[in-house]
Order: structure tokens, then sequence, then C-alpha cells
């Protein structure tokens, strides 16, 4: 009763008038500015303050007005964030421990501030017993060093030496899971660079891994151990050790399975998308599926994880030729309502995905009755062919991709002479548009391409083409989630293709 009187006082003398916040109860009313702000920004349809403004008010963004509204709301959707609901079935226990002890930690805060030690005191106990049984180093550190004081202040001798030898215990801890995760880190931030770039991260990469099992031996952390076990399957990644790459993501699954209070979804999630990575660039269909089963049991459809996981199911199928399994695949993920509300860069993906499964299902389908069944019929080739590609500088590959599939399609029909223009598009796209080092297995295939269309697609008057298929092959495929990176079907498959057509 002492505590809950100790809060009433604080919550009676600063409480507000009114909570505002976005719950159910209140997006009910649809005329509501702020609610058709909310709508809108969930369902993407504002790219920028210009057409927020011009939709809500017609009016510039610099109008009082939509300023005010932009302000208010703002607030509002922070306030929001004290009242997320954190019980979902996915998240793992560590995860809704770690954020329920963050937010807790929030009104000690409070209640320090506002003069309540007892129930401050009260509250910092349960932090901590929480934060010893999954080892959250840093708030162990942060509960007893309120606990500390608030024993000194009540000659507390006991407590006071508990808490201090917690907070002696666990910094070196938390100093070891600093260290880890800045290598991490380190990693991350030159992992994405062209590979002709990496090569500082490649000198450096195998001491870091080092040094986390070094830290990893010397203290029992799993943010050290998930630190480790990521580093290392970024640097055999980058070497292109497969093989070895999977090896750590089943230490790392392992590690998870013997200590189920550590278990953090993304965590688990990475390593669950890196066998599948490795699975793509080993073209082992067989256990890619059975890391597919097993992994979207835990995975939540629409989510941002599963999108990155199904992309990486995806390739693998076109890259061993299964096309019942990849137009399954790809139904499963164009249908899912969620998809429209990604980034524009996924939706871009898929859409061109969708091309190249209905150019499979036309081909293949002449052989095979299931596939053919499988056809959009609302899906015009004809259109596709005059499909603009009006992408931006990130996703120049995607243009590359889009004629391309354009090409096929038109040798399916046999129209060289149309074929001829979209080679002779690539050409100046490349030469323009892509680096070679960044670029280098896409413009050595439109290399080989140049050299059908100079030789009016009479294959023996062709030549050169030996020449850039070593140099295609000499840089073999390697996909990071990269869109530089990208081959929905991989270059040399592509060759063999149009090899056929020609002939």
């Amino acid at each position: 009763m002492k505590n809950l009187l100790e809060i009433a006082r604080v919550v009676t003398k600063r409480k507000v008038r009114k909570i505002e916040i976005f719950d159910d109860h209140s997006l009910r009313n649809n005329k509501s500015k702020f609610n058709q702000f909310y709508e809108a920004l969930r369902d993407n349809k504002f790219k920028n303050d210009r057409e927020a403004a011009s939709t809500l008010y017609k009016c510039s963004p610099t109008d009082p007005k939509y300023r005010q509204l932009k302000s208010r709301f703002r607030k509002r959707l922070l306030n929001t964030l004290f009242f997320l609901d954190i019980n979902m079935p996915k998240a793992a226990n560590y995860d809704r421990a770690y954020y329920s002890c963050h937010k807790d930690w929030t009104l000690v805060k409070t209640l320090i501030w506002y003069n309540a030690p007892s129930s401050a005191a009260q509250l910092a106990r349960q932090i901590l017993t929480t934060s010893l049984k999954f080892k959250f180093a840093d708030l162990i550190i942060n509960s007893s060093r309120i606990l500390r004081d608030y024993a000194a202040q009540q000659g507390d001798e006991r407590d006071y030496e508990e808490y201090d030898n917690y907070i002696k215990e666990y910094n070196d801890i938390l100093n070891a899971e600093i260290r880890s995760e800045e290598l991490l880190q380190r990693v991350v931030m030159n992992y994405y660079k062209p590979l002709s770039k990496t090569q500082e991260l490649t000198e450096n990469i195998e001491d870091y891994c080092e040094a986390l099992v070094s830290l990893s031996e010397q203290y029992d952390s799993p943010v050290i151990f998930y630190n480790m076990y990521l580093v290392w399957i970024f640097a055999y990644e980058i070497q292109q050790d497969f093989e070895s790459m999977l090896e750590v993501c089943e230490q790392g699954e392992q590690f998870v399975q013997k200590n189920a209070v550590y278990k953090q979804h993304k965590k688990t999630v990475t390593f669950q998308t890196k066998k599948m990575s490795a699975y793509l660039h080993l073209r082992n269909y067989r256990d890619g599926r059975a890391t597919a089963e097993k992994c979207l049991k835990e995975l939540k459809a629409g989510s941002e994880d599963w999108f990155n996981f199904m992309d990486y199911y995806f390739l693998l199928t076109m890259h061993v030729n299964n096309p019942l399994q990849s137009v399954a695949i790809f139904k499963l993920v164009y249908n899912n309502s969620k998809l429209r509300k990604q980034d524009n860069e996924i939706v871009e993906k898929w859409d061109i995905y969708e091309g190249y499964i209905e150019y499979l299902i036309q081909v293949e389908g002449k052989e095979n009755h299931v596939l053919q069944k499988q056809q959009n019929k609302q899906f015009r080739a004809s259109k596709f062919i005059g499909k603009p590609t009006p992408y931006n500088k990130e996703q120049r590959i995607f243009t590359v991709h889009v004629l391309i599939l354009q090409i096929l399609f038109l040798l399916e029909e046999r129209k060289f002479n149309e074929v001829m223009d979209l080679i002779d598009r690539l050409k100046k796209y490349a030469n323009r548009q892509l680096r070679r080092e960044e670029y280098h297995r896409p413009v050595q295939f439109i290399r080989l391409l140049q050299q059908y269309a100079k030789s009016d697609f009479q294959p023996g008057e062709t030549t050169g083409t030996e020449r850039y298929l070593n140099q295609l092959k000499s840089v073999p495929f390697f996909y990071r989630g990269v869109n530089a990176e990208l081959e929905i079907i991989p270059y040399e498959m592509l060759w063999e293709r149009i090899q056929q057509y020609v002939r």
C-alpha cells in the first residue's frame, strides 16, 4: 500500500487531462485528420510532405495548418509507443522481457525524478530479477545502481554489498559485449560494398573472429555468442565458403536450442535466412526446402523478415530450374495482402519476378500441362514487352532484367529485329550506367548478347563469345540481397537459353 500511495501522489500532481494516442477506439473516427494521416502513412500513400499536405489540406507543406497537424501527430504517435502490444505469438520470451524491462526502466527514472524512491526501488528489483535470468548486462548494472543507492540511503549494508557485486561483475561483461558489438558493426559497415572494395574487411575479419572467440571463452554472455556467430557467418560468406557458412549457422541454431531462454527471434531468423542464402549459392534445393519448411513455421507471413526469406527461397527454385515450385512460392508472396505495403523496391522486384514466372510457364508449359494451368490469363507478354523502365540509380539492375526478359519473349516469337534494338539499348545502358567493378556479370552478359547482334544472329559468323563467357564465369554468382547482384535466372543459364533460340 505504501508504494501505491507514493505512485498515486505522483500521478495526482502530474497527470495530464487526456492521453493522446492511436488506439482502436480513437481510429474509428474516419473524419479526423489525425486518422486520415495515420491510415495514409500506414498504407504508404504519401512519399513526402508535399503529397501529404496536398491530400489533407490542399496546401503546401509550409502552411501552418499542415505543420501544426504534423507536430501534434508526431507527439501522439510517440505517445502510442508506450502502449505497444509486445505479447505477440512470434516474439521470443527474451525479446519480450528485454522490451518490458526497458519500458519499466523508464518508469523507474520517472519515479525517482518525482521523489518516489520506495516505488522506484521495488520496480528496479523486478527489473533486476528478470535481467539476471536473461543476462541483460546493461539493465543489471542500471537497476543495481538504483538499488545500491537506495540501500545506502536505508543503511542496509548487506543489500548494498550485493548490488555492488552485481555492478562490478557485470561491468566487465558489458564492456565485452560493447566490444563484440563494435566488431560486428565494423563488419556490417563494409559488408555491402562491392567485392572489389572489401579488401580491408577481408584482411581484418579473421582477427575480428578470433577476438570474438576469445571474448566468448571469457564471458558467458548471449550477446557475445550471437555476435561471434554472425561475424563468422559474414566472414565465410565474403570468402564464398558456403559449406563453412552453413556449419556456423548450424552452431548458432544449436546454441539457441541448448539455451532456449536466450532465444532472440531476429537472430534465429538471421541464421535461417543465411542458411537459405548458402543453399542458393550451392544450388542445394533439397536442404533449402527442408530449411524453408522449418523456418516458415516461425516466420509471420507478410513480415519484413518473411519477404526477405522468401526472396532467397524463390531465387533458389529459379536457379535449380524448378518452375513448379517457383510458381508456388511466387503466388504465395504475390497474393499476400501486405506486399503492396512494403518498400517500393520490394514491390518492383516481385513485379519483375511475375514476368519471369509467366515466361517460364509459357515456355516450359508446352511440355508440362500442370505448369501450363498456372498461367495468369490476365498477363500479356506483348504488354510486358512495351513495359517502361523508370527505375532509380539504386534499381539499375531492374532495368537490365526487364530488358533481358523482353528479349526472351521476343526470341520466343522469333522477332529478331526487335531483339537487336533491345540489345542496343542494353549496350548503351551498360556503357553509361553500369560500373564494371560493381556490375561485372551483367556487363559481360550484355557483351555476349552484342556478339550475336553483330553477326545478325548467325551462329556460324559469331565470334568473341568464348572470351566474354570466360570473363562472366571468372566472377561467380554472389548475392547478398544487394540489387546489383540480383540474378533471377543465372546469366550462364540465360545464355544457354538464348543459344537454343539462335540455333
